[in-house]
């Protein structure tokens, strides 16, 4: 049998959100987009800081699950840029989510929020990030959104 998957801590992003912007109701749900506006990348393997540009585009079920589908940049502590294409899900008891709806703090472990990322870049410092897959756990904050990056090895 095949070894299953390692994880190694890459680095903890805290994304930077815009208020909400409210599409309306789509073929799926409830459409918004979150621009996303900055913040920084900080671990043992990425630091540096997320580019003023991209956007969380979410589907909201009517259950209030959130289906992530985020885009954005950021640059290294050393020059270089790395793209993320991050997708995930958000959902929990519909108490906590009304919370979360509210910007207040709500114990992470209360709800579920996972991601699956895919980075890229051209600098051949970080070419390895090309490669890789990485897995998230999230945190939403009243402004930002916190995400534990993990590579799979």
């Amino acid at each position: 049998m095949p070894q299953p998957p390692t994880l190694d801590h890459a680095c903890t992003l805290t994304v930077e959100l815009a208020p909400i912007r409210e599409m309306g109701t789509g073929r799926f749900g409830q459409r918004r987009i979150i621009p996303i506006t900055g913040g920084t990348v900080a671990g043992p393997l990425l630091n540096g800081t997320i580019l003023n540009l991209g956007a969380d585009w979410q589907t909201i079920q009517a259950d209030g699950a959130a289906h992530l589908d985020t885009r954005y940049a950021f640059e290294t502590d050393d020059g270089a840029l790395i793209e993320i294409v991050n997708i995930g899900s958000r959902h929990g008891p519909p108490e906590v989510i009304a919370a979360l709806a509210r910007g207040e703090e709500v114990d992470p472990a209360s709800y579920y929020m996972r991601t699956v990322a895919r980075l890229e870049s051209g600098d051949p410092r970080y070419h390895w990030v090309n490669n890789m897959l990485f897995v998230g756990t999230g945190r939403r904050r009243a402004q930002a959104v916190e995400v534990d990056l993990f590579v799979m090895r």
